[in-house]
């Protein structure tokens, strides 16, 4: 078979990946792309297919377990990540925090907030629990984690 047509499958199976995120269909276009070498270096049909099966084979005993290991949900016992890591920390608050807006900072970085009851509301320094995430809204809750200006760790 020509290389171009590994090359062309190649494409076609990461631009697939693209959409289904599974990282499976990668692992393939990998082994597509050995054959296209192969091919290119004026290997018979059968040897092409052979280098596409074998390399295929070998990305997906190698790379899916370590693909599994760092994409564990939390609920295995994997450290939380993206949200879920987000909702429950602390935050302080920077500028005063309603039912309507605010401004917090969670871990470094600036996130807009709401109170997440809507009769609260928090004034600048102090610190907060964040209940949940909307969009890009914090939702934030007073939790006694502090008074204003101390860290949770600095209490006795």
């Amino acid at each position: 078979m020509d290389a171009v047509f590994w090359v062309v499958l190649g494409v076609v199976l990461a631009v697939a990946e693209i959409f289904t995120t599974t990282l499976f269909l990668i692992m393939f276009a990998v082994g597509a792309f050995a054959a296209a070498g192969a091919a290119a270096l004026g290997a018979p049909t059968a040897v092409q297919a052979v280098v596409f099966a074998v390399v295929s084979a070998l990305t997906v005993a190698v790379a899916r377990p370590a693909i599994r290991r760092h994409s564990r949900s939390t609920s295995d016992g994997a450290e939380p990540i993206g949200l879920a890591a987000i909702e429950g920390s602390t935050a302080l608050v920077l500028e005063r925090v309603d039912a309507e807006q605010g401004l917090v900072k969670i871990d470094g970085e600036l996130w807009s907030a709401r109170s997440y009851d809507a009769t609260q509301s928090f004034d600048p320094g102090r610190r907060v629990r964040v209940i949940k995430v909307q969009g890009a809204t914090a939702l934030v809750w007073d939790d006694d984690v502090s008074t204003s200006g101390e860290l949770p760790e600095a209490r006795g």
